[in-house]
């Protein structure tokens, strides 16, 4: 929805320019949006990291994520941030330091952009993603770059693309009412300089109780399942996200490059 109604001339009129933009929006979101959407702009979400650390499982750190109004170009979108931060004294052990950007378009969270800049375990990753939707096709740019490496330039086209902040937020959209345990949803993940397909897999139901607060969660569980190279599906991370109108996501559990991390929500304002 980046570039749309490029062909409209200023001599159109405005009632033209308007149901251009509209039929175009239809095309792109009729692949890649989605409707129910549970948050709202504001809303600041804040977690407690931890790792695992020769069994025993550390607070070593905290993330925030908030959704704020914005604009992308030139139409209303919502802006989702995810800022990770490990804290100083483990740096020695492992490191995390990560700020991931996403806009996605206000009527239906079609994903518009994305950038991610991450240093964990002493790599340095950047990475952007411009989504265009020419055809009723999604078409990702992406380039990405490694330790201050050369600049690696990708793209492809398929039926629809996310990135995992967008696919949080959609994720957060599910209407799980006739879901089954093992139902699966596959979507195309765009990551690095490659979109490839990936799995969400919906668990069922469960009750989560935030160790020492007596705080408990009813939630819904969803796993997201990578496979790479014909191997087996490999778990990447485990969402708790609340069985209500703001499905919070309340608890995360990592496979991560260098071992296994926890995030439990802390704080949450804004909400619905």
């Amino acid at each position: 929805m980046s570039a749309i109604c490029n062909a409209c001339s200023s001599v159109v009129s405005g009632s033209l320019i308007a149901l251009c933009m509209f039929l175009a929006s239809l095309s792109a979101s009729a692949q890649c949006g989605t409707t129910g959407i549970a948050f709202r702009s504001g809303e600041t979400l804040s977690y407690d990291l931890y790792f695992n650390w020769k069994f025993v499982w550390l607070k070593v750190g905290s993330a925030t994520w908030n959704v704020t109004s914005s604009t992308y170009g030139g139409k209303p979108a919502y802006r989702t941030r995810l800022v990770t931060r490990t804290a100083a004294k483990y740096d020695r052990y492992f490191t995390m330091r990560d700020t991931l950007t996403s806009y996605v378009s206000q009527s239906d969270l079609t994903p518009l952009f994305y950038s991610k800049h991450a240093f964990e375990g002493g790599t340095l990753r950047q990475e952007d993603v411009r989504y265009t939707y020419p055809g009723g096709k999604c078409h990702v740019s992406m380039t990405y770059r490694r330790d201050g490496g050369a600049l690696q330039r990708a793209s492809a086209t398929v039926s629809c693309a996310y990135d995992m902040l967008s696919m949080m937020l959609r994720s957060r959209s599910f209407n799980t009412a006739s879901w089954k345990k093992g139902h699966r949803v596959n979507f195309n993940l765009v990551e690095g300089n490659k979109c490839q397909q990936r799995t969400f897999c919906y668990i069922g139901e469960k009750n989560f109780t935030v160790e020492g607060t007596g705080k408990t969660y009813r939630c819904l569980v969803f796993s997201y399942l990578e496979r790479e190279g014909g191997k087996k599906e490999k778990e990447i991370v485990k969402f708790y996200i609340t069985n209500d109108k703001a499905h919070l996501p309340v608890r995360l559990d990592l496979n991560l490059r260098f071992g296994t991390a926890k995030a439990y929500l802390t704080a949450a304002r804004g909400t619905r």
